[in-house]
Formats: structure tokens, sequence, C-alpha cells
């Protein structure tokens, strides 16, 4: 399968999770917010034990000449890619949302729900940029 056909699957599937912003901001919560923040202010209730600042997700646009850099969070939370958050102390969410640890369906479906979830994560970081 072609790499353009892989990314239009992710951005339809994902569309199906984007299209209610709760669900990204649902999985956020789950998935992120203990490091990052429920303000996704770098200031989560675990971030204290980590020797690597946490950093805040609400300016990455403005780190990044106002362009929110989507290519790259998604590759960071997927952590498939090899792109690592936080010099490889971020956990690899492609993983975590995998099959074994509550997807279903087939192997096809389950790529595409994960990638859904990853995609509705990085959109809900989009609309919270400041």
């Amino acid at each position: 399968m072609s790499r353009l056909l892989i990314v239009a699957l992710i951005l339809v599937g994902g569309g199906v999770f984007a299209q209610d912003r709760d669900v990204g901001a649902d999985l956020y919560d789950g998935s992120c917010s203990g490091c990052h923040g429920a303000k996704a202010d770098g200031k989560g209730p675990v971030a204290e034990v980590f020797k690597i600042p946490v950093p805040a997700l609400t300016d990455l646009s403005a780190r990044n000449d106002g362009k929110f850099p989507m290519l790259e969070v998604i590759h960071i939370i997927d952590g498939r890619t090899g792109m690592r958050g936080h010099e490889g102390v971020m956990p690899i969410f492609g993983t975590l949302f995998s099959y074994e640890h509550g997807g279903r369906g087939n192997a096809r479906d389950t790529v595409i729900e994960v990638r859904g979830k990853i995609m509705s994560i990085a959109l809900y970081l989009e609309s919270i940029q400041q």
C-alpha cells in the first residue's frame, strides 16, 4: 500500500474521530495529561518526577513560526517513525492504542483505529494553540 494511500486513510479514518473534539480531548486527558497537564501547560501531576522538563503543548505553533507542526506531532505521539519526544522518555502510543491494549477488529481496522486516535489527539492539540 502506498504511503499516500495510508495518509489518506489516516485522514479519512481520523476524520470520524476528529469530528467530535471531545474524542481528542478525552484521549488527551487519559493518555497525556498526567505528564503534560490538564491544560497542556507541562504541569501534570507526574511531571515533577522527570529529570527532563515536560513541555507545554499550547505553544507548539508559536515555537514553529505560527504553523502547527502536525506531522511532527503525529510522529512524536506515534513513535513508530523514529521521532521520540523528550529524548525517548515519552511512551510510544502507536502500540499503546493497539489491539492488545483494547483495539477492536482485524489488523487493518486496528491500524486505522489507532491512527484515528493519534490524529484526534493531534487535532485536539492544534485546537488549543495560543
